[in-house]
């Protein structure tokens, strides 16, 4: 199948003054936020990147567009609620230092499959339409360009987590051992077999190897046993 860069917003201002933003409206990117996204947009422009989906927050959808105008030949981001935010209810808008104090608060830790936001969802519920609606595009876009395309889905740090767990094979109940930070660039790597996680939480290096050739990229005979030689380096004019 496909290949998808799982890209965390940029930080915003909800970030910064320690509010779980959920899905407030007008939660934007501060100024740091968006030269994050510029940079994880700098990175990507190398990539021929087909499909370009967004969670429907404002911020994703800031970060999505300075992602598409870093290129020429960009896709038309397409909006996927699957992606939004995790519905946090009633905790919303609420400062991450008073809701650290409630009961709650620890099962989400220890045993978010367990946790129910009041007023929310389960994280159950999340995990279940973010992976769901991830592999639904990576489906649509190797029925359409091919086993090697390349497709970007910007969205948030719970989502994220939650598709990098499912492609793990972790259980719900471990994914808060996995970090997301703001504008940070995953890679997700979705074979007939099984998934492979090629990067996680990078904010910085090439991902010019990700423009080879697609026959090249895909894996036709399982991991390699030892680890394998990597990629190919990526030399200029190739």
């Amino acid at each position: 199948m496909a290949t998808v860069l799982l890209v965390r917003h940029g930080r915003t201002t909800a970030n910064t003054s320690g509010v779980l933003a959920g899905r407030l409206a007008g939660v934007r990117l501060d100024e740091t936020g968006e030269q994050q996204a510029r940079t994880a947009a700098e990175r990507i422009a190398v990539v021929p990147v087909v499909a370009l989906v967004t969670s429907p927050q404002e911020r994703c959808r800031q970060t999505a567009k300075a992602i598409a105008s870093a290129r020429q030949d960009s896709p038309r981001p397409v909006t996927e609620r699957g992606l939004a935010e995790c519905d946090y209810g009633e905790w919303q808008g609420r400062k991450i230092r008073e809701l650290a104090k409630e009961k709650l608060w620890a099962t989400v830790q220890r045993n978010p499959s367990a946790a129910t936001f009041p007023g929310g969802e389960s994280m159950v519920a999340m995990r279940h339409r973010a992976v769901e609606a991830v592999r639904r595009h990576d489906a649509a876009v190797d029925a359409e360009h091919g086993p090697g395309a390349v497709w970007v889905a910007v969205s948030h740090g719970d989502i994220i987590k939650a598709v990098l767990a499912d492609a793990l094979g972790m259980h719900l109940d471990l994914f808060q051992r996995i970090n997301v930070d703001p504008a940070s660039v995953s890679i997700v790597q979705y074979t007939p077999d099984r998934p492979y996680v090629l990067a996680s939480n990078t904010h910085a290096g090439d991902l010019a190897w990700l423009a080879r050739p697609a026959g090249k990229r895909t894996r036709k005979t399982g991991a390699t046993l030892g680890g394998g030689a990597g990629p190919d380096p990526v030399t200029e004019g190739s």
